[in-house]
């Protein structure tokens, strides 16, 4: 469990002016690390050279070594590309993340704060899957386990998920799934449904109002991966003996700050130079 005073896990985003003030004290193997992360994020020479604060002559000798053994490319125009072995490093590094214990950790800090069950779920077609479970110190636990399997439609996790969709791809959703009924207050149709994850955009969570359980509530908000993509969703359930649905709802800060807590973990850089992209299954 990470500690309150740990540093947290996930990558940083360095600003040119940090990196050029960091270039003056750099060893080599810190300059090799500058000048790579600028060429990743410079389209040119001269912006690189600005960005790590190093001399011309230091500069170009790197990008020729980076350029050499496949960490960058250059384009037809002279622009840099991510080269072909930064490019393999990276898909081998995704295909080793587990966002179960991505997750864990900060799972473990929410379930102290608000003193619930919290979950996380992966989209699976057009179904949630339990990937984390962790229970508060209540003596009552949800009926839920790691693995099951519950529809998009009737679940927080799952219309966090959905919030991700375009209004076309959405339509498809229903037309594909269903809606059915889970409990009296499930919604049922497009049009409900439709407004309810215009609501999750605009707000940026979602409430599950005993919609799939009788007598359990839940606020959910989406995780995002590198892409930007919401492949993934963290929420906190609770009992409505225990909390009315406006203290459930109340504990959305808490779900928002830890799932974007994971969301930079796995790689998602806010307010990044391109927009999330819009789901269009």
């Amino acid at each position: 469990m990470i500690s309150e005073t740990a540093p947290r896990p996930g990558p940083t985003s360095v600003h040119p002016e940090a990196l050029a003030g960091a270039a003056a004290t750099a060893n080599a193997s810190e300059k090799t690390l500058l000048v790579l992360e600028a060429a990743l994020t410079h389209d040119r020479f001269s912006e690189v050279v600005a960005a790590t604060g190093l001399a011309k002559a230091t500069t170009h000798r790197i990008i020729s070594t980076l350029v050499d053994r496949g960490f960058v490319a250059l384009a037809a125009d002279g622009s840099y590309l991510p080269g072909p072995q930064i490019l393999s490093l990276a898909g081998r590094a995704l295909q080793r993340i587990d966002i179960s214990e991505i997750a864990r950790p900060f799972v473990d800090e929410l379930v102290a704060e608000v003193h619930c069950t919290v979950h996380v779920g992966a989209a699976n077609g057009d179904e949630i899957i339990y990937l984390v479970r962790t229970d508060s110190d209540k003596p009552y636990q949800m009926p839920s386990r790691v693995g099951n399997a519950i529809p998009m439609h009737s679940s927080g996790i799952g219309k966090a998920v959905l919030s991700g969709y375009s209004d076309d791809a959405l339509e498809r959703f229903v037309a594909r799934a269903g809606l059915p009924a889970r409990t009296p207050h499930t919604l049922t149709t497009l049009e409900a449904l439709r407004a309810d994850v215009a609501d999750v955009r605009r707000c940026g969570y979602a409430m599950d109002r005993e919609e799939n359980v009788p007598g359990v509530a839940c606020v959910a908000a989406p995780i995002r991966d590198h892409t930007g993509t919401i492949k993934y969703g963290i929420s906190i359930s609770t009992i409505t003996v225990e909390h009315t649905l406006e203290q459930v709802e109340a504990m959305s800060e808490a779900a928002l700050r830890t799932a974007d807590q994971i969301s930079r973990a796995l790689g998602y850089t806010p307010g990044g130079s391109t927009a999330p992209p819009v789901l269009r299954r």
